[in-house]
Formats: structure tokens, sequence, C-alpha cells
């Protein structure tokens, strides 16, 4: 059983959202569902390169948008 009372409130995409503590930028974008390869990142107002992704730990209060990447011709 989890334990709520230790998540964080964050904002994705204008929306509240929780994750626990001490989650990576890569573990929440996989906990929501998303391929990485096909998302770009704004953390906190800034593109957040990919290089930078495994080493972002994700703390209360952060503001991310993330956008998935479409194709087309």
């Amino acid at each position: 059983m989890f334990d709520n009372t230790n998540l964080i409130a964050i904002q994705v995409n204008g929306e509240s959202y929780t994750c626990y503590p001490q989650t990576y930028l890569p573990k929440l974008i996989e906990q929501m569902g998303l391929n990485p390869r096909l998302v770009a990142v704004e953390y906190n107002g800034e593109i957040l390169h990919r290089q930078f992704w495994s080493d972002t730990q994700i703390k209360e209060g952060d503001r991310l948008e993330i956008v998935t990447i479409v194709g087309g011709g």
C-alpha cells in the first residue's frame, strides 16, 4: 500500500499533480505514461535539455510543461 502523506505537489501543464519526493524526471515521465523519446520538457520556465533529465530531481512546487512531439508530413 502506498503512503500518500509523503507526496509533493507540482504543476504539470498548468494542472496540479503529485509525486513522491526524490522522483527523477525520467521516472515522472514514465509514471505519466509518456514516451521520453517523444517529449520536450520545460522545467520551471526553461527548456531542459535531455542530457540533464537523469540529474533533475522533482521538488515541491516545481512547474513543468511537457509537450509531446508529433510527426507529420
